[in-house]
């Protein structure tokens, strides 16, 4: 009981003391300020005394702990929010519990002397070197989200009173020593402290990563090791940051200089992985420069080892600007630092003559003038994007790569992308010819003088003299140029906007044309249909004659049909095209595969009684989508048929004893050819017989056109019946034997030509089916094509 009661009165009698040490702190006292110093005293006092009691230059014992408890003053009257808490509460509500448990710690380790590692139950003191890292709400939105698009920030999120936090601080330690000279951002934010700005961030677990990069917060998950939070920092990065260059990219790599506005710079290393350092560079000027890659060790990159004579024991950087031969700038180290290199790339983001593409450059390129610093002029080049332009825009390159006076800036625009800019100097005139512009900016509103140069720009020696003059007058007399004007802001050309819209327009362009052609289609369709649902005159008209070199449309004499097809039509007539010189190559030699053009052989004489015959059998297949139909005037192109014929030995067996004495060309009037265009064959219908002979015939040649229907009919094997056959056999034999066939023959007129025609429908079903003969052909002859076995035609 009474040992009870002593060990009471010892913690009674400490936590009286450390209530009066936790009072004891003011963060007032100890920076030597009264309640109502300015923010920027309490900086400046804080500074000093920090430079007094910093433990690397003052050798007093407590110099560690004055430091930690100034540093500590100052997180709190360093923030105004903080601040005020401190003022209306007399102590920081977060930090209460901490501050009394860290007391407590600390006396009852002061007193008895553990240690503490006796318990496995470490303090977390707060490292004074980690001060300099640390984040408040206000600094984190000013500086760190900014800067993160230049370089990535890694955050560590740690309290007072975390134990996990000591466990990682071995590794946090090296990481930072290894990636902060590299160029990346380090931070830390005490959740205690900082709630609002743990809240902006997303955490409330400590300890925790983040990465920063772009403006976007990034959460570490993944056990604290060294090589993994390195690599956590290269995933942040954008993939296409750094392109490899080989022997067979690198001329369009260096050659893009012209579309991205930018000069090229080449690594070449014998690594295979392209070294952080080298992508944190990247990524800090990828608003300027292109950067790419070399290996070495690749045989791919030995012919550009060769050209650019790479030395291959140091690494080496090459810059490019318009000159793809010739680099602009060259650096070699062995060891080489992260200020050799932003240094190196500093000195050279910009082409010799950039465009301007955007107010941003534009402000860099030809800044304001300042009354301290001495006059930048800007040489202005309007041009135009036309293959015309440039010749002249490489004459103005080649001059400005001569004059590289600081105090001059040689750049150029284009007047479709910038034309407010462009009608402010040229007063709303369209020049034939490009400008050169010499201006100087006054003023942030836009306010500056210029002057143009007179007669142009075309890249000639009389103009590279004129401007050379008016160079060297404006450096004697600024005030060479006399007008002023007010700019206009630039247009943003690389604004997403304009990038999609460039992309896109060829794909736009497509659409737009498209739509264009199906709502053409639907309208005509529209047009048909409403044309097709008028019923038909009680009495039908007819049918005029159709002229030789346009398509008609004859209708049939009935609609219905006695041979069904396998698609009904859509339409009451049939469309038939002559064979003509124009419709020739796309009917027939052109056809697509899978379509068959059906073409009747005609005469003028015979024209329009087969046409209105063939519309006739034809009608019932005009709805199949892959026929087409045709007719071909033998009167004009007579030795077509032949040359067909002749070229297919097989298809010519059944004409062979047509006329062959009588020294007249044969007849093919009747005559239909299935035509396919693409694998070149064709099936042959021979017409039906009738007795229909030329006026004034020889009785040699009634007997020779019986030979020549007897031989048709013989061959013929379609699915009429009997009875026709010996009906035919009658009228040809009584034709041909009676004696008086020259005058029989003379009484068949034209109106009994189309009866040539009569089982054109039976011959489509097999067409359909199929099961027609082909006949292949190398090649289609020419309409006009003459063959050399034909005899000509007898002159009367």
């Amino acid at each position: 009981m009474k040992a009870s009661m002593v060990w009471l009165a010892v913690l009674l009698l400490l936590r009286g003391e450390t209530v009066n040490t936790a009072q004891e702190f003011d963060p007032y006292r100890v920076l030597g300020l009264t309640k109502s110093a300015s923010q920027a005293e309490v900086k400046k006092v804080y500074k000093r005394l920090v430079r007094e009691w910093h433990p690397d230059k003052n050798n007093d014992p407590g110099a560690e702990d004055m430091f930690i408890k100034i540093t500590k003053s100052y997180e709190i009257l360093g923030n105004v929010e903080r601040r005020a808490n401190y003022d209306r509460y007399g102590q920081m509500e977060e930090n209460k519990q901490g501050q009394h448990q860290q007391g407590f710690n600390r006396h009852f380790h002061n007193s008895f002397y553990f240690d503490e590692s006796f318990f496995n139950f470490p303090r977390s003191g707060r490292d004074f070197s980690d001060s300099k890292y640390l984040l408040d709400h206000a600094g984190f939105n000013s500086k760190v989200l900014p800067d993160s698009f230049k370089r990535p920030y890694l955050i560590k999120i740690t309290s007072e009173w975390c134990f996990a936090c000591v466990h990682i601080e071995p590794v946090w330690r090296e990481t930072v020593q290894e990636l902060e000279p590299l160029g990346v951002g380090i931070g830390i934010v005490d959740i205690g402290y900082e709630r609002r700005l743990a809240n902006q961030l997303g955490v409330h677990d400590t300890p925790s990563i983040l990465g920063v990069v772009n403006g976007r917060v990034t959460v570490f998950h993944y056990s604290v090791v060294r090589e993994h939070l390195r690599q956590f920092v290269e995933d942040l990065l954008p993939q296409r940051l750094v392109e490899k260059v080989t022997d067979k990219n690198y001329v369009s790599f260096l050659g893009s200089w012209h579309v991205e506005n930018n000069p090229s710079v080449l690594l070449f290393d014998q690594v295979p992985a392209v070294p952080l350092l080298y992508k944190l560079t990247a990524f800090a000027f990828k608003d300027y420069v292109r950067f790419g890659y070399v290996d070495q060790g690749l045989t791919e990159t030995s012919r550009l080892l060769h050209q650019f004579n790479i030395n291959s024991y140091a690494p080496t950087m090459l810059l490019f600007k318009e000159n793809t031969e010739q680099p602009a700038d060259i650096i070699q180290a062995k060891g080489m630092k992260r200020q050799i290199m932003e240094e190196f790339v500093s000195n050279n983001k910009y082409l010799c003559v950039p465009r301007l593409v955007n107010q941003h450059l534009f402000d860099e390129l030809c800044p304001i003038k300042q009354f301290h610093r001495r006059r930048k002029y800007c040489v202005l080049l309007i041009t135009g994007e036309e293959p015309g332009f440039v010749p002249g825009n490489q004459a103005f390159l080649t001059f400005a790569s001569s004059n590289t006076k600081d105090v001059l800036r040689f750049t150029y625009v284009y007047q479709r992308q910038q034309q407010p800019l462009c009608q402010a100097l040229l007063h709303n005139q369209a020049p034939l010819f490009a400008q050169v512009v010499i201006l100087e900016r006054r003023s942030p509103g836009g306010k500056a003088v210029y002057r143009s140069v007179i007669g142009g720009w075309n890249g000639s020696d009389d103009d590279k003299t004129r401007l050379h003059e008016q160079l060297e007058l404006l450096q004697r007399d600024p005030s060479y140029l006399s007008y002023d004007a007010t700019l206009p802001e630039l247009n943003n050309e690389l604004a997403p906007v304009m990038l999609w819209t460039k992309k896109m327009m060829p794909i736009l362009s497509l659409i737009f044309s498209a739509l264009f052609i199906l709502f053409g289609t639907v309208i005509i369709q529209a047009f048909s249909d409403s044309g097709e649902e008028k019923p038909p005159p009680k009495s039908k008209p007819k049918n005029p004659p159709k002229t030789d070199d346009s398509p008609g449309r004859y209708s049939p004499s009935s609609l219905i049909s006695p041979h069904p097809a396998s698609r009904p039509p859509k339409k009451d007539f049939v469309e038939v095209t002559e064979l003509t010189n124009i419709t020739y190559i796309s009917n027939l030699v052109k056809l697509r595969p899978g379509h068959i053009n059906v073409v009747l052989v005609l005469t003028d004489a015979s024209k329009n009684a087969l046409l209105r015959k063939y519309a006739k059998e034809v009608f019932s297949f005009s709805g199949t989508q892959t026929l087409h139909f045709s007719f071909l005037n033998a009167d004009k192109h007579s030795q077509w048929m032949p040359s067909i014929l002749e070229s297919c030995p097989t298809a010519a067996r059944g004409d062979e004893h047509s006329s062959p004495f009588s020294g007249r060309p044969r007849d093919f009037t009747g005559h239909v050819l299935a035509l396919n265009g693409h694998k070149k064959y064709f099936c042959l219908f021979r017409p039906v017989f009738t007795g229909d002979t030329d006026t004034g015939g020889e009785s040699s040649s009634s007997s020779s056109s019986f030979d020549e229907g007897s031989r048709r009919k013989s061959r013929s094997r379609s699915r009429s019946q009997s009875s026709s056959r010996s009906r035919s056999r009658e009228e040809w034999g009584s034709s041909g034997r009676g004696g008086r066939g020259g005058g029989r023959a003379s009484r068949a007129t034209s109106l009994e030509v189309h009866h040539k025609l009569d089982r054109l429908g039976l011959w489509m079903e097999r067409l359909m089916e199929g099961t027609l003969p082909r006949h292949s052909v190398p090649g289609w002859p020419g309409l006009d094509t003459t063959s050399p076995s034909s005899s000509p035609a007898p002159q009367n």
